[in-house]
């Protein structure tokens, strides 16, 4: 299998309801729960990528561009976007989608480094 393959066969999608219990006051999703899940849909993408032990090593920018309002439904995707050596960066993108229409707009984007590690915690190369 091509790299390209592993790349497209890793994408990793998640659909979430935004209930009232990860709203905040403004009844808009809480910007930390929103990282959490991107975090979860990156590691799930790393992972699948390279089917090794991997731990986020960094967050690089999250852009919050649209609030994303209780009662809308969100899609996170998660797609490799670079390799190196032990690492690999994926990028997130969440899409808010209203329920009752077939609205949908990006909300957030943002990118996470993940590093492959071995039984003892030290970097290893990934496989390819």
């Amino acid at each position: 299998m091509t790299t390209e393959e592993k790349i497209e066969r890793s994408e990793t999608r998640l659909f979430k309801a935004v209930f009232p219990n990860t709203t905040n006051h403004y009844d808009t999703l809480f910007g930390g729960t929103a990282m959490q899940l991107m975090d979860e849909v990156a590691f799930i993408t790393a992972t699948r990528f390279s089917r090794q032990r991997m731990v986020t090593v960094s967050s690089d920018r999250i852009d919050f561009k649209k609030p994303i309002p209780g009662g809308t439904i969100i899609e996170l995707i998660g797609k490799v976007a670079y390799l190196g050596k032990t690492s690999v960066k994926v990028r997130v993108d969440i899409f808010i989608e209203q329920m009752y229409s077939e609205q949908r707009e990006k909300a957030v984007s943002g990118e996470f480094t993940f590093v492959a590690i071995d039984e003892h915690k030290k970097p290893v190369k990934i496989d390819r």
